[in-house]
């Protein structure tokens, strides 16, 4: 596929951004981050002057002295949030740069965690978060969602195609966030209960994730368990999502669903598609949010008898739409009737991976693929 020569679904945002402020791009290691920031500064090439890396140690030096490569309008700072005064060094750069010169700041890691050195950028920068390939980013066909579900959105392995390849990458890729990010990044000392942890998840994606269990298992304390988690959180190796409170539907509270930025990781099937659409449901409201600065937040339905609707999207704190995830074309399910009836809320969608678009009961439902067109995934 051509995927990885169009330009990906940021590019004209932060384009535009570029020409007024920062602007900082996080998102999973080996997601494209670099390729894209290269895009927008007109290269391919990573030795370009105007691509600095702190992962090379050459740039190291010259990053800390603040020099900056002469006759560059753009300058791209690659994982400078591992450096700890970074965010006074990128303030000292920006507020001293020259005129019409900008900077684009790059890390596989949550840049609005990792705030060392103690100096506000407040009304510097713009910060966006780069997913994985979407459908909508693929042309939306059967052959691309078959490809996503196989092997993931992440560029390599999606591109290659090959059982080897994306087997190969799977454990690199944790491999590398494992030994040298946590490093980097955190101060843990147990990294192989880690790695354990990092192997435990895909098997526990889609449901609420249990921290006594994970507790139990790994043989840490609760507060350990539930630390470490937020550092696979911070890192971009899994996300969850909180319970939506509501009346009259007596709503758990409490314990947060799990799901992987890899999808290609979870084992069941089932539990597969259900990550990839809440994948393409957090890419929608990571973009709405970043790009026009509505409030969005993915959460889920369930009761305390056990009835429950996968998503729901909320803008402004209102949620505005259901989804829930099917592996066969059926009528809406129970649960969805049930909590329709019951909670206001406008929109009802059950996406499935096949052809059959329907309206059943003011319930839509639909392929992936239609879903992202009706409510404008990127």
């Amino acid at each position: 596929m051509d995927a990885p020569l169009r330009k990906r679904y940021l590019h004209e945002a932060i384009d535009e951004d570029l020409r007024e402020k920062m602007v900082f791009v996080s998102g999973p290691r080996q997601v494209g981050k670099t390729t894209l920031a290269l895009q927008l500064v007109g290269t391919s090439d990573r030795r370009h002057p105007a691509y600095l890396s702190w992962d090379d140690v050459r740039a190291r030096p010259r990053i800390r002295a603040g020099e900056m490569p002469p006759g560059q309008p753009r300058i791209v700072l690659d994982e400078i949030h591992k450096y700890a005064r970074w965010r006074g060094l990128v303030k000292g750069l920006y507020d001293t740069r020259e005129p019409g010169r900008s900077f684009l700041v790059t890390g596989s890691a949550r840049l609005d965690v990792y705030r060392r050195g103690g100096e506000s950028l407040h009304g510097r920068y713009h910060a966006y978060r780069l997913h994985p390939f979407s459908l909508p980013e693929l042309g939306g066909g059967s052959a691309a969602l078959e490809t996503l579900l196989r092997f993931g959105g992440f560029p390599e392995p999606f591109l290659r195609g090959t059982e080897r390849s994306w087997r190969r990458w799977q454990r690199e890729r944790l491999d590398r966030i494992v030994r040298d990010d946590v490093r980097d990044l955190e101060r843990v000392r147990e990294i192989s209960l880690i790695e354990l942890l990092a192997d435990a998840l895909p098997a526990r994606v889609g449901a609420p994730l249990s921290i006594k269990k994970l507790r139990e298992d790994l043989e840490v304390a609760h507060d350990t368990a539930e630390r470490w988690v937020g550092i696979l959180e911070n890192l971009y190796v899994c996300f969850r999502i909180a319970p939506l409170g509501a009346p009259r539907i007596r709503p758990v509270k409490k314990e947060r669903k799990l799901y992987l930025w890899d999808w290609s990781a979870v084992p069941d099937p089932g539990a597969r598609l259900e990550n990839l659409v809440a994948s393409h449901l957090l890419k929608y409201c990571h973009f709405v949010e970043d790009t026009e600065g509505h409030r969005m937040e993915l959460r889920f339905l369930r009761d305390t008898d056990g009835r429950e609707v996968d998503f729901v999207v909320s803008r402004g704190g209102k949620p505005i739409f259901a989804v829930e995830a099917k592996t066969g074309e059926t009528g809406p399910s129970p649960a969805v009737r049930y909590f329709k009836e019951r909670t206001g809320i406008p929109r009802w969608y059950q996406v499935h991976a096949g052809k059959k678009d329907v309206l059943v009961d003011g319930v839509r439902v639909l392929p992936l693929a239609a879903l992202c067109r009706e409510i404008g995934i990127p």
